[in-house]
């Protein structure tokens, strides 16, 4: 019985300790009209996770701007800073937009310019269903890294901010700076459960649970050379 306990004791700790290492990374954007909370899909975007964290990890976004504002299409920052002077950024990463994830509202992806694989500092978020930034066989697209999951109600006040010509801007920067404060990983909320799981028959096993606003793409990968972006698409950085 003794033996029983110590061994139910064990599992549930390894189990604990695996839904620590899996638990989705979340990073708390503070900006000065409110924050905002992103769930990173590492599982989908690798690349495209860790180049982000690095940036976070190491401050970057701290005392950037939001440059680029559109109503009901992106909101769009974190390369330039309040004087309007681009940032030094390290290299571009490779483009993972054909990871399955889609430009839906309340996504945030990294935005590039006109070349595939010119992404490197840049996100935007997703205020409306943006299906032109998604892959088609024909051409490449944005590549979704994170949702939204607290804190929408602060971008769409973002969103709505009066825009107008601002620095090297002609259009689109907001009239008052919005200003990233600070961008830091925070830990997951969700408590580790204590005790592991009776595992359930080989044949009730669900299938894996897709993330909420994902539609796979499949397992094809865009098209190795880059077809003009769509029209409004996230700009040059």
């Amino acid at each position: 019985m003794k033996k029983s306990s110590l061994l139910l004791a064990v599992t549930g700790l390894l189990f604990s300790f695996v839904t620590q290492a899996t638990a989705a990374e979340r990073v708390r954007v503070t900006t000065n009209l409110g924050s905002f909370v992103i769930e990173l899909q590492r599982d989908r975007a690798p690349l495209t996770v860790e180049n982000y964290l690095g940036y976070v990890r190491s401050g970057y976004y701290t005392n950037t701007l939001f440059h680029r504002v559109i109503a009901n299409f992106v909101v769009q920052g974190g390369g330039v800073s309040p004087d309007y002077k681009a940032k030094p950024t390290n290299k571009p990463i490779p483009n993972e937009a054909g990871n399955g994830l889609k430009n839906l509202r309340g996504t945030v992806g990294l935005a590039r310019a006109s070349g595939a694989h010119s992404g490197d500092v840049q996100f935007y978020i997703n205020v409306a269903n943006n299906a032109d930034l998604d892959p088609l066989p024909t051409r490449w697209g944005y590549a979704v890294f994170g949702r939204i999951v607290e804190g929408m109600e602060v971008v769409d006040r973002i969103s709505v901010s009066p825009t107008g010509s601002a620095g090297p801007f002609k259009q689109d920067a907001p009239l008052q700076p919005v200003i990233i404060q600070k961008a830091e990983l925070i830990a997951d909320p969700a408590p580790a459960p204590t005790a592991a799981p009776a595992p359930a028959p080989a044949a009730s096993q669900p299938a894996a649970e897709t993330p909420a606003g994902d539609t796979s793409l499949g397992d094809t990968p865009p098209p190795a050379e880059s077809a003009p972006p769509p029209q409004g698409s996230p700009p040059p950085q």
